[in-house]
């Protein structure tokens, strides 16, 4: 009955009523036992009561009012008493906030003001300067449960798009949330809902649109192991067609129309010196293809120019002149696009800016709902019958090729005739390449000595690059967690090559103990220095979500193990061939005598990166298979 009773006191807060910041909250949403038992499972944390109420007083300004009270179950939802609010002195102001926290009975035990907040700079690891500020903070949880009130105000009068409703986060329960907005009518409101199908309350009140949204009960959610939250996380994107953006007006309403205001955005900063024009046909005029002139001009840029991320004014959106950064040799990732199109330009070569959101297996942009999700700049070469991609922000990424990062999803062609949602290429298993060879000689104590040789090509060779960069422990704790490889007594990666977008890396190791087990006159071995492929994945009787990897990829090893003097092999490993929807993995071992030498071949395919939820359990079966064909027995003996 006390549910009940609960129940009907929240429902007083109708929904065209609910936006107006209700104080009188019911006192049991602020105790811990009154949550219902179904809400605790798989919850590390319960929203007991959420109020959004957004106001958009015309394009590019608004005022949004949050009111949230959550009990935190756990350490694992501690983030739930933390709280970062972005603002920018110019055009954003956090203009009220409170945070109160209860004990599991519901009394307060301490309260946080506006003035008790720390400010700085909205900086990350790869971005120098930028004029957008966060004020954070957050309260040390000295017992569970506990519940964290949150009030606050921000106002906005700059924007592209209004808001996102995340309507629930991971292994959170929501017992009662509600959104409201309140828009002009004639702003071209647009909303899409993403994995929800609710609908909400409409009315007009004063000639402003009013949308009101409500959920209650929504249990836990515990995402899937390999699975995207974006697939699975409720949520509703609001956008407008009219928009305003640091005094810059604009409009929304189609992607053509979008890409019209980056272009004229961009329209002063896109092109070079007429005298540094020439200098660059000059460089150029002995190449006789376009094909061969870009691959020389991104050459250069790789080069000469470094990534540095600095985000003032409108640059957040503008990217610096190409002339700055031809003379400076530095650029974010608009200003460095921006400068590859404008030497394409000037030997006569069209190229298109191209913004787009980046990230693997990040959430692709909407054909039909036009709206500003993007993080990241490449560029588009259209070359006929061959379209190639140019990632400029990396020093190292071959000619023609993405990866993982910006690789098989929309982005948006800034052209003559505006924005054209396009599709990125889509990697296939033969661009990412690991190929291996390894050579094992035994002692007869047990012992080893190995030699690695792997050249690795699309997200190997990136991966590797960065590898080379870490510190001797560093790297050896890598290799020893990506491939399993069996912890060696020595460890050293000598210095290695990079040519024609192939990566190659030397290892020497040393094993004081390479065999498993010996016993008598016989000694047992993992005939390897590596797993070839070190995924397995739990065993689930219904499989809900897909299974991401990050890209298709192709393995293949090839291992050679000198048996020491005065043994020879007495079991060999079964030769094995395996297979499922999207994959294969093979292994083959030969013993020759008169070498006294095992060989073995291994290779591994995963052809395509997404797994449907459907061809789960055959995946599952598949990934044992394997990783049991990888732990057979080599068996040598002491020659009678």
């Amino acid at each position: 009955m006390k549910g009940l009773g609960l129940a009907a006191s929240v429902s007083c807060f109708t929904m065209l009523t609910a936006y107006a910041q209700d104080k009188n909250i019911p006192k049991e949403l602020y105790v811990a036992a009154s949550i219902p038992d179904s809400l605790k499972e798989e919850a590390n944390a319960v929203v007991r009561y959420s109020m959004d109420d957004v106001e958009v007083k015309g394009p590019g300004h608004s005022v949004e009012k949050f009111h949230t009270i959550v009990t935190i179950l756990n350490e694992k939802a501690n983030s739930e008493a933390v709280i970062s609010l972005p603002y920018n002195r110019k055009f954003s102001t956090v203009s009220s906030f409170e945070m109160i926290i209860y004990d599991a009975a519901g009394k307060q035990l301490k309260k946080y003001h506006k003035g008790d907040m720390y400010e700085h700079a909205a900086e990350d690891n790869v971005t120098l300067v930028t004029d957008d500020r966060l004020m954070l903070i957050g309260h040390t949880i000295a017992s569970y449960p506990t519940t964290v009130e949150m009030v606050y105000e921000i106002d906005n009068s700059s924007l592209i798009d209004i808001d996102t409703w995340h309507i629930q986060q991971l292994e959170q329960a929501v017992q009662h949330s509600y959104y409201h907005i309140a828009i002009s009518q004639t702003a071209g409101f647009r909303y899409l809902n993403k994995n929800t199908t609710i609908k909400p309350q409409k009315s007009t009140i004063n000639g402003m649109d009013n949308y009101a949204w409500e959920v209650s009960n929504l249990k836990g959610y515990k995402l899937e192991e390999g699975a995207e939250k974006w697939r699975v996380l409720p949520k509703i994107q609001f956008t407008s067609n009219a928009f305003e953006f640091y005094g810059v007006k604009g409009d929304f309403s189609s992607w053509q129309s979008f890409g019209n205001w980056i272009k004229a955005l961009n329209a002063d900063v896109c092109s070079l010196t007429p005298a540094r024009e020439a200098e660059i046909r000059k460089m150029t005029d002995t190449i006789k293809t376009d094909k061969a002139k870009a691959r020389f001009l991104y050459s250069y840029l790789q080069q000469n120019m470094r990534y540095v991320s600095i985000q003032l004014g409108i640059g957040g959106l503008k990217p610096f002149a190409a002339t700055f950064v031809d003379q400076k040799k530095y650029g974010d990732c608009k200003a460095l696009s921006n400068y590859m199109v404008a030497l394409l330009k000037s030997v006569n070569i069209k190229a298109y800016y191209t913004i787009i959101n980046a990230g693997a297996n990040q959430e692709p942009a909407e054909d039909a709902f036009p709206s500003n999700r993007f993080n990241h700049i490449i560029v588009c070469v259209p070359f006929k019958g061959d379209t190639t991609w140019l990632e400029c922000t990396s020093n190292t990424q071959p000619f023609g090729k993405l990866g993982s990062f910006t690789e098989n999803r929309r982005g948006l062609l800034i052209t003559e005739d505006g924005g054209r949602l396009v599709r990125t290429p889509r990697s296939t298993m033969d661009d990412n390449r690991f190929n291996s060879e390894v050579q094992i000689v035994l002692d007869a104590d047990g012992g080893a000595k190995a030699k690695v040789k792997i050249l690795g090509t699309g997200e190997y060779r990136s991966e590797y690059f960065g590898v080379e960069s870490l510190k001797a422990d560093e790297q050896k704790e890598f290799f020893q967690r990506v491939l399993n490889m069996k912890q060696p007594n020595f460890f050293e990666i000598k210095p290695s090559g990079d040519k024609d977008g192939v990566k190659e890396l030397n290892m020497e190791l040393e094993y004081d103990k390479f065999c498993d087990v010996a016993a008598g006159n016989k000694q047992f071995y993992r005939p390897k220095v590596f797993d070839l492929w070190g995924v397995t994945v739990p065993v689930l009787e219904k499989r809900k979500s897909d299974y991401y990897f990050e890209s298709p990829v192709q393995k293949a090893c090839v291992t050679t193990i000198d048996l020491p003097a005065g043994f020879e092999v007495e079991t060999l490993p079964a030769n094995q061939s395996l297979k499922f929807a999207y994959g294969t993995y093979e292994i083959s071992y030969l013993y020759d005598a008169a070498k006294n030498q095992v060989t073995s071949k291994a290779s591994f395919k995963l052809t395509n990166q997404v797994i449907p939820a459907a061809k789960y359990t055959e995946f599952q079966q598949y990934m044992d298979a394997v990783a049991k064909a990888q732990n057979k027995k080599l068996v040598i003996r002491h020659k009678a």
